[in-house]
């Protein structure tokens, strides 16, 4: 008699980030409330124990960080991520003060400029009939949006998507941030260091200036406050858009239904870039520390542990999206949890929407049938962030 192989959950495995719907699908069914006992963490991966969880207070701490890499997790994990590695009241105040310069209305003024970068690596990609849809489109696109508003020069912007590349990539068996990860990150530490040196010389209308004078009842963000949540912009705010961009391609591609629909209608853009954040969303989990045991589906996973929140499971989860291996424009997604929820909910989530929409805008509008190339495509191999390095594409004009 043989007995079945044990099923282990493994974030880290490259075979499991090449596409990780299976294994949610079983633990969904049969661990609700996983562990992994060799690499010391627990899992949910059903949508609405993770969605109470993003809205639960005093429970699911956010103050040891948000990625299961070992040296990123730790009491001082707020130095890379921001507030997003706090929890109330440190969270709560710093928001507040970031929301002073990254208002909604800086956000809303960019689509002008925003419309004028797409155009910029569209148009030639139109002429030429082939690219790489990331390196010379979707991996671009991001970067100079969030340049733009950091006040970050256009010649150091490739640098800075290089070294943002090396901060969440993984090579096969490494189970924390490289060594190249790690002098990405001082690297970008200095450049910020130095920008915002030359802002406090001579201010601009850019983000990094805003910041150096955000105030609160006589309470401003210190130096380091600053650069932690410019860190957090480089990462958070482009590689995930990229990624976006890339799912968005890739899998209306693999939907023929679905991208004849997008491509006939512009109409259809907000619908297609909806779907694709829940189909395939650029974050796949968040790590939240515990507080207090939290006691599931007849399992207790004790206070001080770790445990991850499966977003890219939630958003497949059948009880909740019919039906949901399906990539589908019709389908109604306004309870995905993409972009987190409660007080940790995404801050720049309308930024990510608004180029995800304006990029597909306009390449509907020009694109009259593409074809990925799935046997070149190359995947990004990072435990959060889900999505493409490469992805040749042919594109024929309307």
């Amino acid at each position: 008699m043989t007995t079945a192989p044990v099923f282990v959950f493994d974030p880290y495995d490259y075979a499991t980030q090449e596409d990780p719907y299976p294994a949610y699908t079983w633990l969904r069914a049969n661990a609700p409330l996983y562990e992994n006992a060799d690499q010391g963490f627990w899992a949910l991966s059903r949508h609405a124990d993770i969605v109470a969880a993003f809205r639960s207070e005093g429970v699911f701490s956010n103050k040891m960080g948000v990625t299961l890499d070992e040296s990123a997790w730790g009491p001082n994990a707020s130095a890379a991520m921001s507030f997003l590695a706090m929890d109330p009241p440190d969270q709560t105040r710093l928001r507040k003060l970031v929301s002073q310069g990254f208002t909604p209305r800086r956000v809303r003024e960019l689509e002008p400029r925003i419309r004028e970068i797409t155009l910029s690596y569209l148009e030639p990609m139109m002429e030429a009939g082939s690219a790489d849809f990331i390196a010379d489109f979707a991996g671009r696109l991001p970067m100079d949006v969030i340049s733009e508003m950091l006040g970050v020069a256009p010649s150091d912007r490739a640098e800075l998507r290089r070294l943002a590349d090396l901060l969440v990539h993984r090579d096969d068996g490494m189970r924390d941030v490289p060594p190249e990860g790690v002098e990405a990150y001082f690297a970008v530490v200095e450049y910020y260091m130095e920008l915002l040196r030359d802002r406090r010389k001579s201010p601009r209308e850019d983000l990094a200036s805003a910041l150096l004078v955000a105030e609160i009842d006589g309470d401003r963000m210190s130096e380091s406050e600053i650069i932690a949540f410019l860190l957090l912009m480089i990462v958070a705010g482009n590689e995930t858009t990229t990624k976006l961009l890339g799912n968005a391609l890739f899998w209306a591609h693999r939907f023929p239904a679905q991208l004849d629909s997008a491509l006939s209608d512009p109409a259809r853009v907000p619908n297609w870039v909806e779907e694709t954040l829940r189909y395939d969303g650029s974050t796949q989990l968040l790590a939240r520390y515990l507080l207090e045991d939290v006691e599931l589906h007849g399992r207790v996973a004790p206070a001080g542990s770790q445990l991850v929140l499966l977003v890219g499971s939630a958003n497949r989860d059948e009880l909740v999206f019919p039906n949901a291996d399906q990539f589908d424009l019709d389908r109604d997604t306004t309870q995905m949890a993409s972009f987190g929820g409660g007080r940790h909910y995404c801050l720049g989530a309308n930024l990510a929407r608004l180029e995800a929409n304006v990029a597909l805008d306009e390449l509907v509008k020009r694109v009259g049938g593409l074809e990925v190339h799935d046997e070149r495509a190359v995947r990004v191999h990072s435990v959060n962030v889900r999505g493409f390095a490469s992805l040749p594409v042919t594109v024929r004009a309307r």
